[in-house]
């Protein structure tokens, strides 16, 4: 009887359409150093010629499988393709960016060297159009992350890994749940979920994927991947496990500018009991009901929990550098949502 080995890492590529990067996406993988791995295709309704390179690949290497095809959006795409996984690891890929050839061995190290972190993803370097300010500053941050702590701390800023860089403990995974759709960013949701059940983060801190801009990249033109979704994602988290695992009654907001406004009419089940402004004529108003303070007016570190919601380029050193002469510790004290 032929016993089959499964692979030790599954590589899992959702593609629609994208004919003109799909080759150079599949032989970054078959380029790896590190070959033991499965390479998952599933064809979310493609209408170029993608289909069928993807089937010349599975023809050529035994290595590559179609997990399924037809229109049912990246979730659901990623939930197929992910069933199929058989290796310890899963991996994500997108048809149109470009892996380096150390990327699956550098990120395998990392993993079999600290078997607490579930999820490690690496730097990036932009291909494609050119950033605009905001995705520059973006990747950037991205970038400027690597070891577990410096993730955690970040963790409720954006999702501090690159989606297509994902390397997860399938075992961890699954745990979690896999990939869902709650209508936000499945990437994103599924790593606050995992964070919520203990799980460590790390990035390989070298440029190992090359992460294509385009203007028709799903998170700029789907809804799912809006500014309120993301809002809306995290007060979830923040709402469901921050503020009752750390057993929090009280907690203020610090930002009253066009970000913490947002962040004010999002709030659902539990209420800043005050917001912290910097400009002296919003002290003592009201906005959108909630009572403006002064920085000086904060009870002190241990009394409350402070949930910081600005946007200025700059401002959370700011922040971290009048807060932490005063007692106050990131994470334990206040986290960044913004």
């Amino acid at each position: 009887m032929l016993v089959v080995t499964p692979p030790t890492i599954s590589v899992v590529l959702p593609f629609r359409n994208g004919a003109s990067t799909l080759t150079d996406a599949i032989e970054s993988i078959r380029a790896q150093t590190f070959a033991d791995w499965e390479l998952l295709l599933y064809d979310d309704g493609s209408e170029d010629d993608a289909p069928a390179i993807a089937k010349d690949f599975v023809a050529r290497d035994s290595r590559i499988r179609i997990a399924g095809s037809g229109r049912v959006g990246i979730v659901a795409a990623l939930q197929r393709a992910c069933a199929e996984a058989r290796g310890e690891f899963i991996a994500r890929m997108d048809g149109d960016d470009i892996s380096h050839a150390l990327r699956f061995e550098r990120q395998l190290a990392l993993m079999r060297g600290n078997e607490t972190v579930a999820l490690c993803g690496c730097h990036v370097e932009a291909i494609g159009a050119e950033l605009g300010e905001g995705g520059a500053r973006y990747y950037d941050w991205i970038n400027s992350l690597s070891d577990a702590e410096d993730i955690d701390r970040e963790m409720f800023v954006e999702c501090p890994i690159a989606h297509p860089t994902f390397f997860m403990r399938r075992a961890a995974f699954e745990a979690a749940g896999g990939y869902q759709d709650h209508g936000w960013a499945e990437d994103y949701d599924l790593a606050l979920r995992l964070w919520a059940r203990g799980a460590r983060f790390a990035n390989a801190p070298e440029p190992l994927l090359q992460w294509r801009n385009a203007a028709t990249r799903l998170s700029l033109t789907d809804p799912r991947y809006s500014l309120e979704r993301f809002r809306s994602l995290k007060r979830h988290y923040i709402e469901a496990y921050i503020l009752p695992n750390m057993g929090i009654r009280r907690f203020v907001q610090w930002g009253a500018g066009e970000v913490g406004k947002r962040w004010l009419r999002e709030w659902r089940n539990v209420r800043p009991e005050a917001v912290v402004d910097i400009h002296p004529r919003k002290i003592s108003t009201k906005i959108h009901g909630y009572r403006v303070i002064a920085m000086d007016d904060l009870p002190p570190p241990g009394k409350v929990f402070i949930l910081i919601a600005v946007g200025a380029p700059g401002a959370r050193d700011e922040i971290r550098a009048w807060l932490g002469p005063r007692g106050y510790r990131e994470v334990a004290d206040y986290r960044f949502i913004a």
